[in-house]
């Protein structure tokens, strides 16, 4: 199920830790919660649109993805009903970066463009009680 990034309604902790890290990353990258969205089936993700758009592809808008698995990727919207094309990962430990590093991430891609194309293997499938407990000790942190 896919749902808008709003206050979220299902009071499940890992549900709102979740909104709760899309919600601070977009704040980061200084868009509104209405340009967000999380997908809360297996594999878990989310969607981010940006108003921006890299020289490498200058009439196409920048969207973020994340994915339970690789994180972070950076991808070029397409037109209506095709899948968007991605064109670069963040990488690195984890799988759920701090906020600033994913701004950081969409800032090098402004100036210096994509570099990494293969997806970052971050960690192996969990459950979603795993995946609680990364989004909890991001809370906790926060």
């Amino acid at each position: 199920m896919t749902v808008a990034l709003a206050p979220p309604t299902d009071q499940h902790a890992a549900v709102h830790a979740l909104h709760r890290y899309v919600g601070d990353v977009a704040a980061a990258l200084g868009v509104g919660l209405e340009s967000c969205t999380v997908d809360q089936d297996s594999p878990v993700s989310a969607y981010l649109a940006l108003d921006t758009r890299l020289p490498t592809h200058p009439h196409r808008d920048l969207a973020l993805l994340w994915h339970e698995e690789h994180g972070w990727s950076a991808a070029i919207e397409t037109h209506s009903g095709e899948d968007l094309l991605v064109v670069d990962h963040l990488g690195g430990p984890d799988v759920l970066p701090p906020p600033h590093r994913v701004a950081r991430f969409v800032q090098d891609l402004r100036t210096a463009g994509p570099r990494r194309t293969e997806p970052p293997r971050l960690r192996t499938r969990g459950t979603h009680a795993d995946l609680a407990r990364l989004l909890h000790r991001y809370a906790e942190v926060a």
